[in-house]
């Protein structure tokens, strides 16, 4: 997948790029597993902002993507398609009853490719297998947590991960982050890597292009007056010495760390503050 540059009409567009895929649809979207996607604007259930920098942008399906699939799986990919609420793309699949399905599309996935899932699944890219049938130092994404839980790691644009050891009921997984997690080995995990690995080096270009997705715009907290932020006030901008980094509400933040899960500390073997720190 090549990245596209488009020709300096305006400043906007002298540093604007995209992706380029002619197998990648943009509008087709299969009717029967899209449903309309409400517009929260960063609100919670209360209206209250939780997300902030959010709000506007074009209306969109949401697509209705399948994590798992069931034992004994053998599709074929009908198509590739563009998602606008993920990074990665989509591939559209048709099993054997003839049911249709959107799942990740994995790198190198190709209209025609049949993909299966089950005990008696070809080690293959694409496929997707419990961690127990794959070999050690195999390449995998859309990890599950739990098993039969659907994959909730490893789904982002271009991200894969690494069963690095087997021991016992359970395996290592080396994750995007550096992190190195113990996952029971019954989860499910696709083999390959996701698709889109463009999208990291991708330039939005303009403002109104980022507003079309949604994001607004963000103001620095050094900018503001120091009423309104821990940042603010002073001349030309002064940060203050010795001056830690703080959200608007004087919380600290960059590398502070707000892990509290300590029910799952026992399965992270090494993690990915270590893994930075020993680079």
């Amino acid at each position: 997948m090549a990245i596209k540059q488009y020709k300096p009409t305006t400043p906007a567009r002298r540093g604007m790029t995209t992706r380029e895929n002619e197998q990648v649809k943009k509008t087709t979207v299969h009717k029967s597993l899209r449903s309309p996607k409400k517009s929260t604007a960063g609100r919670n259930n209360q209206g209250r902002i939780t997300s902030r920098r959010r709000g506007g942008g074009a209306k969109q399906f949401y697509r209705d993507v399948s994590f798992k699939l069931p034992e004994g799986t053998k599709a074929t990919v009908v198509s590739l398609e563009y998602d606008p609420n993920r990074s990665a793309h989509l591939a559209l699949i048709k099993d054997q009853s003839n049911k249709y399905r959107y799942v990740l599309a994995g790198n190198g996935m190709k209209v025609g490719q049949v993909i299966e899932a089950g005990d008696g699944a070809a080690i293959e890219h694409g496929n997707r297998h419990k961690l127990a049938n794959m070999p050690v130092g195999s390449f995998i994404y859309s990890v599950e947590i739990t098993p039969g839980r659907g994959g909730k790691m490893v789904r982002a644009a271009g991200a894969q991960a690494q069963l690095t050891a087997k021991e016992g009921a359970y395996g290592n997984v080396k994750l995007p982050s550096g992190e190195i997690r113990r996952v029971n080995l019954q989860c499910e995990a696709t083999l390959g890597s996701v698709g889109n690995e463009q999208h990291q080096n991708v330039k939005y270009g303009s403002a109104g292009r980022r507003r079309n997705m949604g994001r607004r715009p963000s103001v620095r907290g050094v900018v503001m007056n120091a009423v309104d932020h821990p940042h603010g006030g002073g001349d030309g901008g002064s940060h203050g010495p010795g001056r830690d980094p703080k959200t608007p509400w004087g919380q600290l933040t960059l590398g502070y760390k707000t892990r509290r899960n300590k029910s799952t500390d026992k399965y992270i073997v090494r993690s990915r503050h270590q893994a930075k720190r020993n680079k």
